[in-house]
């Protein structure tokens, strides 16, 4: 499972013009699912997330995370996090999860990080041609990947 997170100062996701999920501070995470993924990916991502230093400290260093901070999270699902690369001009999405197997990882996701943060975590919909609105803070931006932890 792949997450690209941004810590942002606003987030929203809309389809077709509606705004269906947004936050204030805190972070955007585009949520990749792979054919390997268990709950164990899940679980590591969500403690990661929560967990990371991310937010700065009276002193302006960043020494706080979601949880100190009580920040809020927008997930959204984005099977091209998968995308290979290699080969030609094409992106080849092979090693996405399928519909039918990542929507409940992607919904477990959900309910994992909810349940950590003791909050709400608004998603898009999944499988829906999205569109993403950003004010991104700092800017901070961090891979995770549950395959190669770093």
């Amino acid at each position: 499972m792949r997450v690209l997170l941004q810590r942002v100062r606003q987030a929203s996701v809309s389809v077709a013009g509606q705004v269906c999920g947004e936050i204030g501070a805190g972070v955007l995470l585009l949520v990749g699912v792979e054919t390997a993924d268990t709950v164990e990916d899940i679980d590591y991502l969500c403690r990661k997330i929560s967990q990371l230093r991310i937010f700065n400290d009276e002193k302006g260093v960043m020494n706080l995370s979601l949880l100190d901070t009580r920040g809020q999270a927008l997930a959204v699902s984005q099977f091209t996090l998968h995308a290979s690369l290699k080969k030609g001009n094409r992106p080849s999405y092979s090693r996405a999860a399928p519909p039918e197997s990542a929507r409940p990882l992607f919904d477990r996701f959900v309910a994992v990080l909810s349940e950590r943060l003791q909050a709400r975590v608004p998603t898009g919909i999944f499988g829906a041609d999205m569109q993403v609105e950003l004010v991104n803070d700092g800017p901070v931006t961090l891979w995770l990947d549950s395959k190669a932890p770093e």
